[in-house]
């Protein structure tokens, strides 16, 4: 085949990034492929509509009137847009006004989908961020775990030689709160036990939790499950996944206070990357809340020790629960607005992978 036997329309075709023509009245007049795809229409469909009718966003219709009135191009970065369907998705963007003959006050769209690249970004930080701190924090309980021992035993062998129960009294209260802060030292170092491998179903997990749960929350907190039967078995430690739950879940209930709905849903995605590693099959279970949401500025360290929206909270929990999904291979990951709070635990459901 030479080089003219492809049309210049084929050649649009096999960019993966999505091309959109738009006229003066910013009706579509070209799709290529990749549009087709992002925007769920075909190209025969979407000649003539508006583009306000593909995409809902008012920065992106801004920045297309001013580069049809100043015939200057545009560029957005990591801007956030609803489509047709109502999905939620990032993009960057550039608009570029047309200058052939044929197609003045024409203008090309060009959009890339960023959602996946800002969320292995993520991903990233919070893991790197997290063993950061671990690390300092193995350092700094390794020095005050030394002194508490000494100070325990020195509380022993004191109160061995007291004889007043009035002042065995105070000894007491040094040996417990030495107990107190060797197991906070040992919570922020999280779990020291390796996962008993077994055979593990996460409906029966989830359906574990929820019956623990329920028992104990308010009538009006309602669970609803939407799972995926075709879901197979994974190896995992069963104990360790019900802790993640039960952590998590609980988390809902508190923030809901008596009233509201929990969602526990399952998928499983294809070619999914977790920590720099792409896996051919990936088991996505959601635990979602309808309650006020996580404060903005707790987002990015939700999974950090010692971090806690409730006030009653030790900030441990999402902290371990990160730690044992490390374990397997996997990863937790949070979405929060008002009204809608989505914890999402992404765990291998294969050894094969292959690394980026």
């Amino acid at each position: 085949m030479n080089n003219t036997s492809l049309k210049k329309s084929d050649l649009l075709d096999t960019l993966t990034c999505s091309i959109v023509v738009l006229d003066t009245g910013l009706a579509v007049v070209y799709m290529n492929q990749s549009a087709e795809v992002l925007f769920g229409q075909s190209q025969h469909r979407a000649m003539g509509m508006p583009i306000s009718s593909l995409l809902r966003s008012r920065e992106i219709l801004e920045h297309l009137e001013l580069a049809l009135r100043l015939s200057d191009p545009q560029s957005i970065r990591e801007c956030p847009i609803e489509l047709a369907n109502n999905e939620s998705i990032t993009i960057d963007c550039v608009i570029t006004p047309i200058t052939l003959r044929d197609w003045q006050n024409h203008l090309l769209l060009e959009v890339h989908r960023i959602d996946r690249k800002l969320r292995i970004v993520r991903e990233d930080q919070v893991i790197h961020q997290q063993q950061a701190v671990h690390e300092l924090v193995r350092g700094i309980a390794h020095e005050i775990k030394n002194p508490l021992g000494g100070l325990r035993g020195a509380a022993q062998l004191l109160e061995s030689e007291l004889d007043n129960p009035e002042l065995k009294e105070y000894t007491q209260i040094i040996i417990s709160e030495a107990d107190r802060l060797k197991h906070l030292v040992d919570g922020m170092l999280g779990p020291s036990r390796l996962p008993h491998t077994e055979s593990v179903n996460i409906h029966e997990v989830l359906e574990h939790v929820r019956h623990l749960v329920g028992a104990e929350v308010s009538a009006d907190v309602q669970f609803v499950r939407d799972y995926d039967p075709s879901l197979p078995e994974f190896q995992g430690d069963r104990n360790q996944l019900v802790q993640v739950v039960l952590n998590i879940v609980s988390n809902a209930t508190r923030a809901l206070a008596g009233s509201g709905l929990i969602l526990l849903r399952t998928r499983i995605l294809r070619q999914f990357t977790i920590q720099q590693i792409r896996y051919r099959h990936v088991m996505k279970v959601d635990i979602c809340d309808n309650g006020p949401g996580v404060p903005e500025h707790l987002l990015d360290k939700l999974f950090l020790p010692m971090v806690s929206g409730h006030p009653e909270g030790s900030g441990l929990g999402l902290a371990i629960a990160q730690t044992l999904m490390r374990r397997h291979n996997g990863l937790i990951h949070c979405e929060s607005v008002p009204g809608n709070t989505c914890f999402s635990i992404l765990i291998p459901l294969e050894e094969d992978h292959a690394a980026y």
